[in-house]
């Protein structure tokens, strides 16, 4: 029995240490065996596995009383379970795709608040709406444009600001 609980502790410490170095071994056998084994050698795949079959032989072992030999086939049976749920689990969530972030390019033409006074060529702020959410951005105008005034995005030279025009009403 002491064997099994080291091999599922084993597994669990394999997988904490995964969690630490994230992506150490990642790819260092892709493709083997034609691509046959891609996601099935995945660190958590393979400690998933380690330690089911460890904590499994355990349980079968102290529940039913059964021999080293049926409770490793009773651990392996639970590891290959996990196994597969976990690749499972990892494919799903490897084939999440969110919406495509937006851009500074899908600011021009919105329209914003002014929050501090821009000045004739000179910088001031604006309040503006990224994908639902109020972002104060740095804004230039031509024409001085006061606090409080609603303008037009014209342009998006960077991230961070945009060249803008007061809205006549």
């Amino acid at each position: 029995m002491a064997w099994f609980l080291g091999l599922g502790i084993t597994g669990v410490v394999l997988l904490a240490l995964s969690l630490i170095f994230d992506g150490l071994l990642d790819g260092a056998l892709d493709g083997a065996l034609g691509g046959g084994l891609d996601g099935w050698l995945s660190l958590p795949v393979v400690t998933g596995f380690v330690s089911m079959t460890g904590f499994g032989a355990v349980i079968a072992q102290a529940a039913t009383g059964v021999g080293p030999a049926g409770a490793t086939a009773a651990g392996a049976l639970a590891g290959a379970a996990t196994a597969w749920l976990i690749c499972r689990l990892s494919r799903a969530l490897m084939r999440d795709r969110t919406a495509v972030a937006p851009t500074g390019a899908d600011l021009i033409g919105t329209s914003g608040n002014v929050v501090t006074a821009i000045p004739a060529g000179g910088f001031g702020e604006v309040l503006l709406r990224l994908g639902g959410q109020p972002v104060k951005f740095a804004a230039r105008s031509s024409a001085p444009v006061p606090r409080g005034a609603e303008v037009w995005v014209e342009a998006a030279p960077s991230a961070t600001s945009v060249l803008v025009r007061a809205v006549d009403r």
